[in-house]
């Protein structure tokens, strides 16, 4: 099978499906790779269509558990820079290693880290890694418009929110999911803030791709934390 028939068997199993985000940070009750495989599994189980995973070490362990399309990207805080998803060559080189299908960096405009910009970083991740899928975390129309320029496979809406001239955006992102949908060529992924199967059906209806969804789905602190704020008396 060619490179590219490769890439589009990746995209057929996820088109159309929900890609499951599996993570849990180092301060998380459920940081572990070996709990971050059962729940990829779990998801699996549930009519995941691909799952999204933060580390090697996590994605090997997800692997042994399942066998569908692994979205990769190592999260590294830095303090020179705001970009914290694969933000050098030398996490893409270990997540190439791991061998995930696919692998997230982010595609915003902010500096990563030495200063570097996407436009000057991705061109020597391609030109390394010409045969691998590269997803685009993006928070702007203008810097998704860029990564498919850049030579991006995919582009997510993932920082939608997260960044200083979006954080005031109310997520879902669902008018971004569609501006994009209509003005690119390469696949688009909703992501950001889906909490519910309302938001997921709601997301697919801007056209996209695939939706990915996380927090809703993998994080009990989180989703205990909304419950219990609900009914929280007023103060």
């Amino acid at each position: 099978m060619s490179s590219m028939d490769k890439k589009q068997a990746v995209l057929s199993q996820i088109k159309g499906g929900l890609v499951v985000s599996c993570q849990a940070l180092s301060d998380e009750p459920l940081h572990s790779s070996i709990i971050m495989g059962r729940m990829a599994y779990a998801a699996m189980l549930g009519g995941a269509c691909g799952i999204r995973a933060n580390t090697p070490e996590d994605i090997l362990q997800i692997r042994r558990e399942v066998d569908l399309p692994i979205i990769g990207l190592t999260k590294c805080v830095s303090p020179d820079s705001p970009v914290y998803i694969t933000p050098t060559l030398c996490e893409v080189d270990a997540l190439c290693e791991a061998g995930c299908e696919i692998i997230a960096m982010d595609a915003t405009d902010r500096p990563h880290t030495g200063g570097l910009t996407i436009e000057a970083l991705f061109p020597q991740v391609r030109a390394k890694y010409p045969e691998q899928l590269f997803m685009a975390d993006i928070a702007t129309f203008e810097e998704g418009l860029n990564a498919q320029r850049l030579g991006f496979d995919l582009v997510s809406t993932t920082l939608s929110g997260y960044t200083a001239d979006t954080k005031d955006r109310v997520l879902p992102d669902f008018e971004l999911m569609r501006r994009l949908s209509l003005a690119l060529s390469i696949p688009v992924i909703g992501e950001g803030g889906i909490w519910s199967p309302d938001e997921l059906k709601k997301a697919m209806e801007q056209g996209v791709f695939a939706c990915v969804v996380g927090t809703a789905i993998t994080r009990p602190r989180e989703i205990t934390r909304r419950f219990a704020d609900a009914i929280k008396p007023a103060r």
